[in-house]
């Protein structure tokens, strides 16, 4: 394990360490933040992610307060010795807005995670006209009849071959699957880590 003394910190007049964060499992940049001793020796002994914050002067565990725990797989340290690398398995979301990352673009995420955010969106202001506010008003048992459907369609053209047809139904499919997972109050996030488990 790498010991805080073998890190160049003189950069930085706090002598602090900045630490990029990365998901173990999609490789995808999590956060930044910085650490001092106190704060990497505190992340090497719980194998859980703890800054130092710089606004409130104080060490800071990733989590304490929502839950959303970084817990370490591996920390490395880059060629100049002043920075590290800290892979990790998330639980829930990273970013305080709810998001996986704090660099959350439709870039970085991906469509499916922007859509996710949008139908979020809905179901936080449920707008007059929208189709998906229609479907959260009917409820938890409309929407899951609706992937029935959706997913019975889908396979009905996979099995006829109708490949242009059958990517139209996935496509339904998968926004009424989204809109399930929000309602009951969850998120790709959540099904990421669950295959993950059954992955290792």
């Amino acid at each position: 394990m790498i010991k805080f003394s073998e890190l160049e910190t003189t950069k930085s007049n706090e002598g602090l360490i900045p630490a990029v964060i990365q998901d173990n499992a999609t490789l995808q940049v999590l956060m930044l933040g910085y650490m001092n001793e106190e704060a990497y020796n505190k992340t090497v002994a719980e194998n859980r992610v703890t800054f130092f914050s710089r606004t409130k002067g104080r060490l800071w565990t990733k989590g304490e307060t929502s839950g959303n725990f970084l817990n370490v797989v591996s920390i490395a340290k880059d060629c100049d010795d002043d920075t590290l690398l800290i892979r990790v398995n998330p639980i829930g979301p990273t970013c305080h807005t709810g998001s996986k990352t704090c660099f959350a673009t439709r870039e970085t995420e991906g469509f499916l995670y922007h859509l996710q955010r949008v139908i979020q969106g809905r179901k936080q202001t449920m707008p007059e006209g929208s189709y998906t506010t229609r479907l959260f008003t009917k409820g938890v048992n409309k929407i899951a009849q609706k992937v029935g459907e959706e997913a019975v369609e889908t396979v009905i053209e996979a099995v006829d071959q109708n490949h242009e047809a059958m990517l139209y139904e996935a496509a339904d499919l998968m926004y009424h699957y989204l809109v399930l997972l929000t309602a009951t109050g969850h998120s790709l996030t959540d099904i990421e880590e669950e295959l993950a488990k059954r992955h290792k």
